[in-house]
């Protein structure tokens, strides 16, 4: 007995670590792949189920899946009802590791084909460099998939005889729903519904259980997924509980259905299904359990709207608004945590905008900086906690993201230094410059706002706010040194006193200052650090005797 539960026990976990070693290679090999498909193709229902089906079946991972869903909403680029059609489509699509178990993991020669795959796949890992290597690494999971298989298989062939399972032969509901039960029990021992499927699979194919036990089993592991939910979406954002409660009510009702017709499939299996698949058990249960979920998807798809309303109103949106992208649940996916930074800092950046005119304006009370401050605080904490991106263009666009950050945090802190420039001084000696800077602001902030909605224009839209707030602040840069010697001039011909003219001086620096910081955090995060119509943009200004050439 102890012998083979440490088969059992040994096969389930060769089975989770290729499952392990598969999920991570695929996605580092796919670098910004997943994060591109589910940005492309989920502007409608089907598409959004389409992506979320053939992106799991690809990872062999809803989690993964779920993840960058939740990563998605908090990021801003996908709302909460197209996160549900890739909800749904992953629970169909984690369907698929049932089929492959079914189709090839009981059947096939490890010797000849998966012993050959860990070899191969190790040798790329070694050999080989950045998505090549990461591909190795699936490979090799592939492999040991199915090793795990095997020694799964060669550990139940022995449970019908060791344990006595007539406990649970009796086909009734009392039966059924505890098996349920001990299906999701699995689910949330393993912390994986495709190995808790795999095993179950297994033990049918050596006759450990009958076909009706597997059934019920698969409900349970099917359900026992929600539990996993349950545990992620505890101390995360609003988006990532809704789709974690979307997610647990979409399981249990297609628990719920499932656990009804279980007597309609005993009843298909006794008279024909089993003959239609040519006596093959494993392939029954694997239809099942992709025709319950293909079922539930069915009941949820008309009413997807109104039921992503219900859940909104069960769970509010009270997070702080500058802020509601930061979500520590993202971390998994570092190409999502950094995209949900970036909103952050358009959002927070957009903010400064709105407020700035004000520290223009002296008749004007200063802005309140406080939710800007902690809106800054905390990113700069989040982007802290992040991993290293193996992505070229994704690490590229993270740096322009920092670059940007701590540009706007110079900004704010240069926005509350306003100089106390007498009101006759700044009338008639600032107040002019400042209609070259207000419209240009105006403008940024627009495209900020269009940025983090995620619905970009043109690229010509893009690039003319760039050139609007680069050309105004040249301009202010302009005026301050042809006006420096000017107020110099009329120092020593007794036309303004010289406390007047290094007050103006002062203000003078000090829009030349800001403008600058706004252009910089313009080129970073809407031109993502690459001004393409005038590559040297950034250092021909920045070599500007005001400033020193900081990126």
């Amino acid at each position: 007995m102890l012998s083979i539960a440490a088969t059992v026990l040994g096969g389930i976990g060769l089975f989770l670590l290729g499952m392990i070693l598969m999920t991570d290679g695929l996605k580092a090999a796919a670098g910004s792949a997943l994060r591109n498909v589910l940005g492309r193709f989920t502007d409608t229902t089907p598409r959004a189920l389409a992506s979320g089906v053939g992106l799991t079946a690809l990872v062999q991972s809803s989690s993964a899946t779920t993840v960058t869903t939740i990563g998605f909403v908090s990021a801003g680029l996908m709302t909460f009802p197209q996160a549900l059609g890739v909800i749904l489509g992953a629970n169909l699509g984690s369907t698929s590791t049932g089929w492959l178990v079914g189709l090839f993991g009981l059947k096939l020669s490890i010797s000849t084909i998966a012993l050959p795959m860990i070899g191969v796949g190790a040798l790329m890992r070694l050999l080989l460099r950045d998505r090549w290597a990461q591909a190795g690494m699936a490979l090799a999971g592939f492999g040991v998939i199915f090793v795990g298989i095997d020694v799964l298989q060669s550990g139940t062939a022995g449970l019908a005889e060791t344990i006595d399972l007539s406990v649970w032969a009796t086909r009734s509901w009392g039966s059924w729903a505890l098996l349920v039960g001990i299906g999701a029990l699995m689910t949330v021992l393993m912390q994986s519904s495709s190995a808790a499927v795999a095993t179950t699979l297994t033990a049918l194919y050596s006759g450990a259980i009958e076909i009706d036990q597997a059934a019920a089993l698969v409900i349970g592991q099917n359900l026992g997924t929600t539990v996993k939910a349950a545990l992620i979406s505890i101390g995360a954002s609003i988006p990532a509980k809704r789709t974690a409660l979307a997610h647990i009510l979409f399981n249990v009702a297609t628990g719920v259905v499932a656990f009804a017709l279980l007597p309609v499939f005993v009843w298909s299996v006794d008279t024909w299904m089993v003959a239609f698949t040519q006596g093959d058990e494993a392939l029954v249960i694997a239809a099942f359990h992709t025709v319950f979920n293909l079922m539930g998807i069915l009941l949820f798809v008309p009413i997807l709207t109104p039921f992503a309303q219900y859940v909104e109103r069960l769970i509010p949106d009270d997070a702080p608004r500058l802020t509601r992208y930061l979500d520590d649940s993202v971390m998994e996916v570092p190409s999502m945590a950094s995209e949900a930074a970036r909103r952050a800092v358009q959002s927070t950046a957009a903010a400064v905008l709105k407020r700035a005119p004000a520290c223009l304006d002296p008749k004007r009370p200063p802005p309140d900086w406080a939710a800007i401050q902690e809106a800054l605080t905390d990113t700069r904490a989040f982007v802290g906690k992040l991993d290293a991106l193996n992505d070229a263009d994704e690490s590229e666009r993270h740096l322009s993201t920092l670059h940007a950050l701590d540009h706007l945090d110079r900004l704010v802190r240069a926005l509350q230094e306003r100089p106390n420039t007498p009101a006759s001084l700044y009338e008639t000696e600032v107040q002019p410059l400042e209609h070259t800077l207000r419209p240009a602001w105006r403008q940024v902030r627009q495209q900020m706002e269009r940025e983090e909605a995620a619905q970009n224009g043109a690229a010509d839209q893009r690039y003319e706010a760039i050139d609007t707030i680069r050309d105004a602040a040249e301009t202010l840069a302009d005026r301050r040194r042809t006006q420096r010697p000017q107020l110099f001039q009329r120092i020593a011909t007794d036309q303004l006193p010289p406390d007047d003219a290094l007050t103006v001086l002062a203000h003078l620096r000090w829009l030349d200052r800001i403008a600058y910081h706004t252009w910089r955090i313009t080129h970073h995060l809407i031109g993502n650090g690459v001004a393409e119509d005038e590559p040297d943009a950034a250092t021909a200004f920045a070599e500007r005797d005001a400033f020193s050439p900081a990126a």
